[in-house]
């Protein structure tokens, strides 16, 4: 069987942001694997425009070249790990433009979220989740969630130490965050290759 293809989506595109330190480390947890390939989708590679199509690529095809690449992307991965701030109790807003520039690509594929910030980007993740079920996505109940006294361990806000200094607390959920979205989409592919080829 061949490896799954999963994508980090980093949320951010901000020149200070945080994210790079736990792609590298959560890069390092999937490498361990046998089952799957972890490969970075970064939004800053991308230059979407905002949303400005009459409709979703659920309703109509992109027209903008630019979205076009983005969604034909997308549609290489089995499934996607979100990797987000919380920016005002939600999802930054480059991340959400991004997602609502691509329907089609995430259909009955999992995902899952690894949070980080003051609360371990709980309420991003909860707003990720449901957006993702109206993308008819899986996502799955296992996230990572970096907060509090831990995130202050890695971020430039506190001691910017290693993420070694929190890796036996994270690593377990990790795991099982990337057990779940394996399972899930092994379970989903038969379904998705066979609306492909309807």
């Amino acid at each position: 069987m061949s490896k799954l293809r999963i994508a980090l989506i980093l949320s951010t595109t901000r020149e200070t942001r945080f994210a790079d330190k736990p792609a590298a480390w959560l890069h390092e947890v999937a490498a361990e694997r046998d089952d799957m390939v972890l490969e970075t989708l970064d939004l800053r590679d991308f230059d979407l425009p905002f949303f400005a199509a009459p409709a979703s690529d659920l309703w109509m095809p992109a027209s903008d070249p630019k979205v076009i690449a983005w969604q034909e992307k997308l549609a290489e991965y089995d499934g996607y790990v979100f990797l987000t701030a919380e920016y005002n109790h939600s999802v930054p807003g480059e991340l959400k433009n991004a997602i609502d520039q691509a329907y089609m690509p995430f259909v009955r594929k999992p995902m899952a979220v690894f949070g980080y910030g003051g609360v371990g980007g709980a309420r991003a993740a909860e707003h990720l989740r449901g957006i993702a079920v109206e993308l008819q996505m899986a996502p799955v109940r296992a996230g990572v969630h970096l907060g509090g006294g831990e995130f202050m361990k890695v971020s430039p806000l506190g001691a910017n130490g290693p993420m070694s200094e929190v890796d036996a607390i994270l690593r377990p959920t990790a795991v099982t965050m990337l057990d779940d979205l394996a399972w899930w989409a092994n379970a989903l592919k038969p379904a998705r290759e066979a609306a492909a080829s309807a």
